[in-house]
């Protein structure tokens, strides 16, 4: 009996024993596996590998602030040519397509019946300016002899007016004459401006009257280019316009643009779609620019002096606005917020950079703010100032003060 109470006090020693080792060696094992995770925790975020990025430097440069739109060619003057009487065609002295002067000839109508209704006027005139001095010679007369009291004053009143009557019908007659003249003049018509002349279908025979258009004149030289110009840029075009700004026109088949001069800004902007009607004189002696033609046009309305330049693949558009990494000397990125003023071609104007601060143009999706970067040695993409370690293009993380 108590050799079976041993036993059993033993065998429940042995099992206690046993569940503390087991329990002891779980909790260091636990512990063993659990420390490496705690300091990888636990370790700061400049332990992280540099991001490899590209960088560049902003430079400072006068960037002009251009409007470039698709603009239509029309000409200054065009005239629809129509006879102010209905009559019949005598001779057409032009050919379609002719260049004309100012006054010449076009087309001259049947003028027989104007002629003989002009020497008609003439001839009445000549003969009531016959009467018209002889009743001033017989007025004359009759007040030499009521100066000798051989007739009476009521004689030469009478005398005299006939002879005033006399004087307003050959005054009507001279106006007469002078009407003639007029609707004779309408038998031939002339180029009212220089220029070239469209389609003819007139003929000699033909029969005309003030509703029929005989021919079209365009006016070539100089000529006009009528283009659009965004809203947001009226106050500067309106300046434009006051200093007689050059505008280029950019003409497909030749290789330098055509420049002429801004000289009209229209006076209400399209609600509709958000633009003002700008037009530019251009000189066209070869016939460069035709009437209906589709051009660039190309105007400078305003010069940012002294802006900073960088490339446009600095940015990053976030919902705050945009951005860009900024990299000093030790190596660490900063995002800075900018304000973009301008952009052309593969660079932007911004505010918010100084002049030869260097920011990063790719790689900026693996930058953190505050992190540390390491310069790709790859060339930097066209159009970029690309900056590598050790290469000539790092002085220019000077500032242009530094460098002089």
């Amino acid at each position: 009996m108590k050799k079976k109470l041993v036993l059993g006090l033993a065998s429940v020693l042995i099992v206690a024993v046993a569940g503390w080792w087991w329990n002891g060696a779980g909790e260091r094992m636990a512990a063993k596996n659990a420390k490496p995770a705690n300091a990888t925790a636990g370790a700061p975020a400049g332990n992280a590998p540099p991001a490899l990025v590209t960088l560049a430097t902003a430079e400072r440069q006068d960037v002009p602030v251009t409007v470039q739109v698709n603009g239509s060619v029309v000409s200054l003057n065009s005239v629809d040519l129509r006879p102010q009487v209905t009559n019949t065609v005598a001779a057409v002295h032009v050919k379609e397509g002719q260049f004309v002067k100012e006054g010449q000839l076009l087309f001259t109508l049947d003028d027989r019946n104007d002629q003989a209704n002009l020497a008609r006027a003439r001839a009445q005139q000549k003969r009531d300016e016959a009467t018209m001095a002889d009743l001033e010679r017989q007025y004359k007369r009759s007040q030499e002899l009521l100066a000798q009291n051989f007739i009476s004053k009521s004689a030469t009143d009478a005398t005299l007016s006939q002879l005033e009557a006399q004087r307003a019908a050959v005054a009507a007659d001279r106006a007469a004459v002078q009407s003639a003249q007029v609707a004779l003049g309408y038998a031939t018509l002339r180029a009212p401006i220089a220029g070239r002349i469209g389609a003819v279908n007139i003929y000699p025979g033909t029969l005309v009257q003030p509703t029929l258009s005989l021919v079209t004149i365009t006016q070539l030289d100089p000529i006009a280019v009528s283009f659009p110009v965004p809203e947001a840029n009226l106050q500067d075009l309106l300046a434009a316009a006051r200093s007689r700004s050059k505008v280029e026109a950019l003409v497909s088949g030749r290789k330098e643009p055509l420049t002429g001069v801004l000289n009209f800004v229209d006076n209400t902007v399209d609600p509709q779609i958000g633009t003002v009607r700008a037009k530019a004189v251009f000189d066209n002696a070869d016939q460069s620019l035709w009437p209906g033609q589709f051009v660039g046009t190309r105007i400078t309305v305003r010069t940012l002096s002294g802006a900073t330049v960088v490339p446009a693949a600095a940015l990053m558009m976030l919902s705050d606005g945009a951005s860009l990494y900024v990299v000093d000397e030790a190596k660490e990125a900063k995002r800075r917020k900018v304000q973009v003023l301008y952009t052309f071609g593969t660079k932007v104007a911004v505010s918010g950079v100084a002049p030869g601060e260097q920011v990063v143009i790719e790689g900026s999706q693996n930058v953190r703010p505050g992190g540390k970067v390491r310069v790709d040695k790859k060339p930097a993409p066209a159009g970029t100032t690309g900056v590598t370690p050790g290469s000539a293009a790092s002085s220019d993380s000077q500032t242009p003060r530094e460098r002089a």
